[in-house]
């Protein structure tokens, strides 16, 4: 059973950092190219950053270019994503997501085979 458990959400003040860490078990990780997505409250999710299998290649949310970053690490079979400069409108729920794919345009379209459920992180003016 594939599993994949975010971690690292939390209430951070505007200007702040957060690092999310998102475990994965069940599946190669080592295979699958790792994305994170976020929702607002009364919004439709929306990527923020993808990583190939080897961490070769990765794309971002152009509202998150310079500010966040992807990196992985297959030994632990974790991805993270670093924030920094964090801001109001960066308050979501955060999910990683598993994909097979690793096409960065499919991938920033939303392509995956599997998802966790999510850390919520709040920025506070």
């Amino acid at each position: 059973q594939v599993q994949l458990v975010e971690s690292g959400g939390g209430l951070v003040q505007a200007g702040g950092s957060l690092r999310l860490s998102c475990a994965a078990s069940g599946l190669t990780f080592s295979t699958y190219a790792m994305s994170w997505f976020r929702q607002a409250p009364g919004k439709e999710r929306e990527f923020v950053a993808t990583i190939t299998w080897n961490g070769g290649s990765t794309k971002y949310a152009e509202f998150v270019k310079g500010r966040f970053t992807i990196s992985r690490d297959n030994a632990k079979n974790t991805v993270y994503l670093q924030m920094n400069s964090l801001k109001p409108e960066d308050t979501a729920v955060y999910f990683c997501a598993a994909s097979a794919v690793q096409n960065l345009v499919l991938l920033g379209r939303g392509m995956a085979d599997y998802w966790g459920k999510g850390t919520l992180v709040t920025v506070s003016p």
